[in-house]
């Protein structure tokens, strides 16, 4: 077993057991984080609290960052002991399609729920950018960091799930 440099990502239990998710172990936390990531994830969809942005698609950008401690996949070379960011851009897809959200801070919750209920992630940083929203300014957006401690209440959990889960499990296919 090789030593890792500290990599300052902050580390964290992951939920409890669910079933299609990968459970991290208390000794896991103290581990440093390996952290999956996709960025430039680049679609259209409808949201905003502007008229102007109410009837039509705009282009939304988002990058983020899952930390899983030591992901297993290190050792077993297995995609099941990581997160596969292959079906987290297929959620992604989803989400861009169906959500009914207006702002920038809740499509980006919704990112961070997901990323750290259904794939076990221990902490997230997501990235929500609306390039080219102002004639002079290159972007506007949000990031947001959220911990496997800091879980959604179930209510939202529920409507999470609800909303970007539409059959599709981690894992499965």
């Amino acid at each position: 077993m090789t030593t890792r440099p500290d990599t300052g990502f902050p580390s964290a239990l992951a939920p409890a057991a669910t079933p299609g998710v990968r459970s991290v172990a208390a000794a896991d936390a103290a581990q440093t984080m390996d952290v999956i990531f996709i960025e430039g994830f680049t679609g259209q969809t409808v949201i905003g609290i502007h008229d102007s942005e109410l009837h039509r698609p705009q282009t939304i950008v988002v990058d983020l960052h899952a930390g899983l401690p030591r992901a297993k996949a290190c050792d077993t070379d297995q995609i099941a002991d990581t997160i596969d960011y292959g079906v987290v851009r297929e959620r992604l897809q989803l989400l861009y399609r169906e959500h009914k959200l207006t702002l920038l801070e809740s499509f980006a919750e919704t990112i961070a729920d997901m990323l750290i209920v259904d794939f076990g992630a221990a902490w997230v940083r997501v990235k929500v950018v609306k390039p080219k929203k102002f004639d002079d300014v290159a972007a506007v957006g949000v990031v947001i960091e959220r911990t496997a401690t800091h879980l959604p209440e179930a209510p939202r959990a529920a409507n999470v799930l609800r909303v970007i889960g539409a059959g599709m499990v981690p894992g499965e296919r």
